[in-house]
């Protein structure tokens, strides 16, 4: 069989080589053959097609993940530089409360929070070896957060003005009306009570320290009228206010460096 089918194929050369028409012939069975051999190379097509698709998806996938790695990145990094402007923001603003002060001041950073909800009070890094001392006024960028309350070595206490126990001695700064700002357990609010109905007080009223008791140097923001509340049957008023200190935002606050003759002399009296 091997043999007659060598010998055709030679048979078929010569005939090729020597009959012209054989040309036509190979050109027509070339035109018979070529849908055949269309089909048998889909398979390769296919596959060819098949590879590139799944190389492509691959380099996709890798290129996607390596993108997404750097985009959280770059957001981490929006982030701290947007941490950092709020920061400076911060820190410019306190120092523009700081020059604004007559008594000199320190800047401190708050680093607790009394996690007792009928307490209002902060932790700051600086204590007795900073030379803080009880009664300390304690101030952020907009207006009096509280006064130092207790000292350890390297840390201090800071009871805030909305403090259930504080009580402020402020006057309406509009015409110098009198009274005190109690903190009332909520974070803000404060109150002035027993307020005599005819007493000029308006809504939007700047209450700042008065001076009065000793903690606090006069003309310190404390907060701001919010609301008149009338009893027509009462011969006093209730007026709320909102603090002017961010108590519960402000990160970085200032150490006020006065002490008055009255606290001088309560705080000789405990030392001895």
């Amino acid at each position: 069989m091997l043999l007659l089918l060598t010998l055709l194929a030679l048979l078929l050369m010569v005939a090729d080589l020597n009959i012209p028409r054989m040309k036509e012939g190979r050109a027509w069975l070339s035109l018979v053959v070529t849908p055949l051999q269309w089909v048998v190379d889909i398979p390769a097509r296919v596959a060819d097609s098949l590879s590139g698709v799944l190389v492509d998806r691959a380099n996709l996938v890798r290129e996607n993940e390596a993108l997404k790695s750097e985009a959280l990145v770059l957001e981490r990094q929006v982030q701290q530089m947007a941490a950092m402007a709020a920061e400076n923001i911060r820190l410019r603003e306190l120092l523009a409360a700081s020059e604004r002060l007559d008594p000199p001041t320190r800047l401190v950073e708050l680093i607790g929070v009394n996690p007792d909800p009928f307490q209002h009070e902060v932790i700051l890094n600086k204590g007795h070896e900073d030379e803080v001392f009880v009664g300390q006024p304690v101030l952020d960028a907009g207006g009096v957060m509280g006064q130092v309350v207790s000292l350890s070595h390297y840390t201090s206490r800071v009871m805030l003005i909305t403090d259930a126990r504080s009580a402020v001695p402020v006057e309406i700064n509009r015409n110098g009306f009198r009274g005190i700002a109690l903190g009332k357990g909520a974070l803000g609010e404060l109150e002035l009570e027993h307020i005599p109905d005819t007493a000029d007080i308006q809504q939007g009223d700047l209450l700042v320290t008065s001076g009065l008791g000793g903690r606090f140097p006069r003309g310190y923001p404390v907060a701001r009228v919010v609301e008149v509340v009338r009893d027509p049957g009462q011969p006093f008023k209730l007026i709320r206010a909102e603090p002017a200190a961010r108590l519960d935002r402000s990160r970085y606050l200032l150490l006020v460096e006065y002490r008055s003759e009255l606290a001088e002399a309560q705080a000789e009296q405990m030392d001895e």
